[in-house]
């Protein structure tokens, strides 16, 4: 397979930095194509994206239909679907890349030809002020170690070795033909939901993570600085990830993992012992692999506040 990248850049409002992104993309050999996915903005980053566009054939703009902001779940999968590459990279358009971003990669895939994608470090520059404890935090934002594809679900789910960014990630085009495209009912960690669906279902492995191969812009406007955000999501990530899971053949343990997560998060809301049952009944109803099974009758609310009743189910 020609290593060939189409990198997919959604954007919105962001005309103090989009440029710069392009830029870095186009410095690097192995991309054919940039196709940049403008989310409705209203400042004047369009004008800046056509005069690119006229100085470079690479460079691909598109809209939403009647130019509407729809967020970056549905900007990215428009940009995937628009793409003619067998690979695909993202980058936020805040962001940039390094100098040979893509050298390993394509190293990577040449040994490793049935491999369905390769995630590495980035790092963090600041533009605004910050404290140390911030900048070493960002510094590089990695996993810790090597892990094997089989066990990297369950070591990202419990964060137990870090984490990667999409702007590290190369992935084949033919991953979301497997896994489907980012939730675009997800305002946020709609890219912390595609990871597990593809840790879950592909090959996905280790490549560079002791430097940077991008960089994340930490400016006053991030959104994973609204804590308060994700919060409000984790719960609903965790809901589209079991349904998903249970219409795509993953095996019983992983199911239950999402479960127990979930369960701990619904658990701390201290909802009605009815309002628990009706919210467990939607989950399971409608998905046979699951209904009919232990894990149906452990994740009943009933049953699992009065789990000494049945200690057979929670054995490990």
């Amino acid at each position: 397979m020609i290593f060939s990248i189409s990198v997919v850049i959604p954007v919105y409002n962001c005309e103090r930095f989009i440029e710069k992104a392009i830029l870095s993309v186009l410095k690097q050999p192995e991309v054919s194509e940039i196709i940049v996915v403008n989310d409705g903005s209203t400042d004047d980053t369009q004008i800046i994206l056509k005069k690119l566009e006229n100085q470079n054939p690479k460079i691909k703009i598109y809209q939403h239909e009647n130019k509407i902001n729809k967020g970056r779940s549905a900007s990215r999968n428009l940009g995937i679907k628009k793409a003619k590459c067998n690979y695909i990279a993202f980058l936020d358009a805040d962001d940039f890349y390094l100098e040979n971003r893509f050298k390993a990669d394509k190293v990577h895939f040449e040994n490793n030809p049935f491999s369905d994608g390769v995630y590495n470090a980035i790092g963090a520059h600041f533009y605004r002020e910050t404290t140390l404890g911030e900048k070493a935090g960002l510094a590089l934002y990695t996993v810790k170690t090597k892990i094997e594809p089989e066990h990297l679900f369950e070591t990202l789910f419990y964060g137990k070795e870090g984490q990667f960014s999409i702007d590290g990630l190369t992935i084949k085009k033919s991953v979301f033909d497997a896994v489907g495209y980012f939730d675009e009912s997800l305002q946020v960690m709609e890219d912390t939901e595609l990871f597990y669906k593809i840790a879950l279902k592909c090959k996905l492995q280790t490549g560079i993570i002791n430097r940077p191969v991008a960089i994340r812009g930490v400016h006053e406007f991030n959104v994973f600085n609204r804590k308060e955000l994700y919060n409000n999501y984790t719960a609903k990530v965790y809901e589209l990830l079991f349904l998903w899971s249970c219409k795509n053949g993953i095996p019983y343990n992983e199911i239950d993992t999402i479960l127990k997560r979930l369960w701990i998060l619904k658990y701390k809301e201290e909802d009605s012992l009815l309002k628990n049952i009706k919210y467990w009944k939607f989950l399971f109803v409608g998905n046979p692999k699951c209904l009919f099974s232990l894990l149906a009758i452990k994740y009943f609310p009933v049953i699992r506040l009065r789990k000494k009743l049945f200690p057979f189910l929670y054995r490990s």
